[in-house]
């Protein structure tokens, strides 16, 4: 009788039930400190890339092949030589992926796509982020009011470049082995064309 009331009285295990219990409440919030940081970290990572996809845009080869040596002095258009190419000859093109640019309005110059200018991006974008896929990145050309028609050392416009990224995807510790993510916030950045034409940019 005494043994039974002994080990009913026992507490020595005490601690080691109550760590047990507490052990997945400290392990979530542990995982969940690390998502923190690994989500600002993939944040940032994904801002940065689009910053760095704008600059490219800008300083490098035209995606829309046709927009890059088409004069709308001599073209369909007839703008006096020299002035600025209004909005109504050009509002813009929107390339979505390496074989797609579409035009805002109408276009009289090809808007086939440059794949090696497209991919470049793409390329560059993943020296900051390697996940990003040519899906996840939207390049708009929208007219600026710089440039002048009959440019003879390179395209009539100057447009402003809008880089976005979209359809990126976070996936925390907490919920990975739920194979569980959601969705990060579409990335867009903005710069005004240089000169269209270069290799490289920093």
């Amino acid at each position: 009788m005494s043994a039974r009331r002994n080990l009913v009285r026992d507490t020595r295990a005490g601690p080691a039930a109550e760590f047990a219990l507490v052990l997945p409440l400290i392990i979530l919030f542990l995982f969940g400190i690390i998502d923190v940081g690994r989500f600002a970290w993939e944040f940032n990572r994904a801002e940065k890339a689009t910053q760095t996809g704008a600059r490219w845009a800008a300083a490098t080869a035209i995606i829309p092949s046709g927009l890059a040596n088409y004069s709308f002095a001599t073209g369909t258009e007839q703008i006096p030589a020299g002035t600025p190419v209004p909005t109504s000859a050009f509002q813009g093109v929107t390339c979505t992926n390496a074989a797609n640019c579409t035009c805002a309005g109408t276009c009289n110059f090809s808007t086939a796509a440059n794949t090696t200018a497209f991919n470049a991006l793409v390329e560059r974008m993943n020296d900051i982020k390697p996940d990003i896929t040519g899906a996840n990145v939207v390049v708009e050309y929208r007219n600026s009011g710089l440039g002048f028609a009959g440019d003879p050392n390179g395209p009539d416009v100057a447009p402003i470049i809008n880089v976005r990224l979209q359809g990126m995807q976070f996936t925390p510790l907490t919920t990975a082995i739920f194979n569980g993510s959601f969705a990060l916030p579409d990335f867009s950045y903005s710069l005004t064309m240089e000169d269209g034409a270069g290799s490289w940019s920093n």
